[in-house]
């Protein structure tokens, strides 16, 4: 896992602010997401496009991931936003309410004849019922798709549910979601926490997308990156775990059984804290 790329910290930035987009070099996330959708008004959209291109082929972004989100399938936005999207060349084109595999082949095709580079793989939104229903078939659908990321806010208005703490209403849906991404080997990016003033509500919600499963959490404020950074590290605890972990089960090869800490050690404990040492490792390289 020498290539894990961390995606703690996933931060929208509206392509339309200028300031933002400067801003956004300074910002210590993991990735960006240069909103051309919600974030952008419709009379600002060409400009907003334009800008994001500009920004994602700038390289001045350092070690950061840098993503374009489009506007969805259907809009009157969408085949310039993918055009001019490809272009650029971001790591990832970021597509609203990917509904079917269908529409990822589509999506696909889109991007490839419009030229984007290898690197530039596809992150489906996934925020309505029917790809939650077809999450696993989305996930599946194509090698350039490297990532779901959940729409928990069009979900939730989709469900006709609520937003309550714990977010029971869409737990299964966020874990189905999970299971799609797991089995086809994809990134799952958790949703947005919606109150950018309650801090202890959304380190509580990392620490749910954390124990779930989540590789990190999209967000709209750069006031919430450290906590989504804190919360989808390995701690310390974890990594001196690992670490011992991995040295025991060298010590031990060829005994039978291998302890650390009274626990017994199997091969799913070993690849566990393998893992837990990439994403530390991965961590420590992008910050260092």
């Amino acid at each position: 896992m020498s290539d894990f790329t961390p995606l703690r910290s996933v931060l929208y930035m509206p392509s339309s602010n200028q300031r933002a987009l400067e801003k956004a070099r300074t910002i210590p996330c993991d990735a960006l997401i240069l909103d051309l959708e919600d974030a952008v008004a419709p009379d600002a959209k060409p400009a907003a496009r334009e800008a994001a291109a500009a920004a994602a082929a700038s390289g001045e972004y350092g070690r950061r991931t840098v993503t374009i989100r489009v506007n969805s399938i259907g809009t009157e936005w969408h085949a310039a936003d993918i055009e001019a999207a490809a272009q650029a060349g971001p790591d990832a084109i970021v597509v609203p309410k990917v509904n079917s595999a269908d529409e990822v082949a589509q999506l696909v095709a889109a991007i490839e004849r419009a030229g984007a580079p290898d690197h530039t793989s596809l992150w489906a939104m996934i925020e309505t019922p029917v790809a939650i229903l077809d999450a696993l078939a989305i996930a599946r659908a194509s090698e350039r798709l490297g990532a779901f990321v959940l729409g928990t806010n069009d979900l939730v208005k989709e469900l006709y549910a609520e937003h309550v703490p714990g977010r029971a209403p869409i737990q299964p849906s966020l874990h189905t979601a999970l299971l799609a991404g797991r089995a086809a080997g994809i990134a799952v990016l958790d949703g947005v926490y919606n109150n950018v003033k309650d801090a202890d509500g959304f380190l509580a919600e990392c620490a749910q997308g954390r124990e779930m499963g989540f590789d990190g959490k999209t967000l709209i404020h750069p006031g919430q990156v450290a906590g989504a950074n804190e919360a989808f590290a390995p701690s310390e605890q974890a990594v001196e775990d690992a670490r011992g972990i991995l040295a025991a089960w060298e010590e031990g090869k060829g005994s039978g059984v291998v302890t650390y800490n009274g626990r017994m050690i199997e091969n799913l404990h070993v690849e566990s804290a393998q893992r837990v040492l990439s994403i530390h490792e991965a961590i420590g390289s992008l910050e260092g």
